[in-house]
């Protein structure tokens, strides 16, 4: 190669090694920003899909308030402690709960009152229940907690995102300016821890779990019941209950 007028060959030496060198870095630059960029894709590209809800039904509650049900003066309440992520929580409001409700919460011998058992299976866990608390606000909650077992298909598999629960209450036509506001406050997040500690002190140690309470001669008796059990099993239980009261 002929000698570059005005270099000696340790300077053309030292220019090539210059150019390799910055060669080199700009490499190093392409293959950062080709990995900045896939890993943009990776996280923004899912976001930019529309959420797939499943489809679900509803029914009415009589006397819906919030997360309550039914005559608040009725002789037996039942407060359920579930969890949206629990399975056997989605089993009993697939097999047992219409049946309950319009058995004996429509004839006005039963309160139900749902409550969540705060993050007992992860944080998706108290989200989605703060989200239904939300719905409450707007008299929704029975629909949006319908879908949301609709839509449960695992624990801790992201069925409860923030991105998916604010879809959930825009399909169910929600006034979003305020679920927003009332999400994106954390407004009902002591409400879900208190569920949690009041679930503690009845005892409650799974999900599902129902405290069943009535009154006889002023003495307020409980029982507990653990699972999602029959709608043949409450009933007993119910009936039991009745005849104590002298109903």
């Amino acid at each position: 190669m002929p000698q570059k007028e005005g270099m000696s060959k340790r300077q053309q030496l030292r220019e090539r090694r210059r150019r390799e060198q910055q060669r080199g870095r700009l490499l190093g630059i392409g293959l950062m920003i080709i990995g900045a960029l896939a890993v943009a894709a990776f996280f923004v590209v899912p976001n930019l899909k529309p959420v797939d809800i499943a489809e679900f039904t509803t029914y009415e509650r009589p006397q819906a308030d919030a997360n309550k049900a039914g005559d608040p003066n009725a002789p037996i309440t039942i407060t359920e402690y579930s969890d949206y992520q629990c399975p056997f929580c989605k089993r009993f409001a697939d097999s047992t709960e219409r049946q309950l409700i319009e058995t004996y919460v429509a004839d006005g011998k039963v309160y139900f009152v749902y409550r969540s058992f705060g993050q007992f299976i992860g944080p998706e866990s108290q989200a989605a229940a703060e989200a239904s608390y939300c719905a409450g606000d707007q008299n929704r909650f029975w629909e949006y907690h319908d879908l949301l077992f609709a839509n449960h298909t695992g624990e801790n598999v992201g069925d409860y995102t923030d991105r998916k629960l604010l879809a959930f209450a825009e399909s169910l036509g929600l006034d979003m300016d305020a679920f927003r506001s009332c999400y994106n406050s954390g407004k009902y997040s002591d409400a879900v821890d208190q569920d949690a500690r009041d679930g503690l002190t009845a005892n409650i140690q799974a999900t599902p779990s129902f405290v069943l309470s009535y009154v006889v001669n002023g003495e307020t008796r409980t029982r507990l019941i653990e699972g999602a059990q029959s709608f043949e099993f409450f009933q007993q239980e119910i009936e039991a209950a009745l005849a104590e009261i002298g109903q």
